[in-house]
């Protein structure tokens, strides 16, 4: 009797089982790169959500921020913009909807698409949503953008007023982080 009958077939089961966990690693060596590239890339990531310093915005004016590639229009409202949107009756715009990502389903008024409580802060993505252009700020028959492209009036709430456009201007995910920080994204 040699020594390797004394083992029962022990040594041809971790042969099979060594081989299968080769075959394992192998085969997850070659798959990961393949599920990898499939994620986003850092650039995308790095842009995914973005800081926005408010400090220096006074009331009545606006700033223009890059995010994902496209314009978002960061508006300090004063108190008769604020009074202008909100004195707007729902019935009267072509789009009840208010196209907030922070409120799903919401309706369309000025309190739906406000950042803030007050209404004095108005964050929204600045895309004409007729054809991609982008509109003009205190600008149009309402006081707030124009598109000149094709001629889309939209309030001071950024709610389409008049013209082709087929709906307001979205309000992408944002929030205060502090006092003077809007996290976009």
């Amino acid at each position: 009797m040699s020594h390797a009958d004394d083992h029962g077939g022990t040594r041809r089961d971790f042969l099979y089982y060594a081989t299968a966990g080769a075959g394992a690693v192998t085969a997850g060596a070659a798959i990961w790169p393949l599920v990898h590239q499939m994620n986003p890339s850092a650039d995308v990531q790095a842009l995914s959500s973005i800081d926005v310093d408010v400090s220096g915005v006074e009331p009545g004016t606006q700033i223009t921020v890059k995010w994902l590639g496209k314009p978002v229009f960061i508006r300090r409202r004063t108190e008769e913009e604020i009074a202008a949107a909100r004195d707007v009756s729902l019935s009267d715009l072509p789009d009840p909807e208010a196209q907030n990502a922070n409120l799903a389903g919401a309706d369309a008024s000025d309190e739906n698409r406000a950042l803030d409580e007050t209404g004095e802060w108005l964050v929204m993505m600045g895309v004409c949503t007729h054809l991609g252009c982008v509109p003009l700020g205190d600008a149009g028959d309402f006081g707030g953008w124009f598109c000149p492209c094709h001629g889309s009036h939209y309030d001071t709430s950024g709610r389409i007023r008049k013209g082709p456009a087929p709906t307001n201007l979205p309000v992408p995910t944002a929030a205060f982080t502090d006092e003077t920080t809007i996290k976009l994204g």
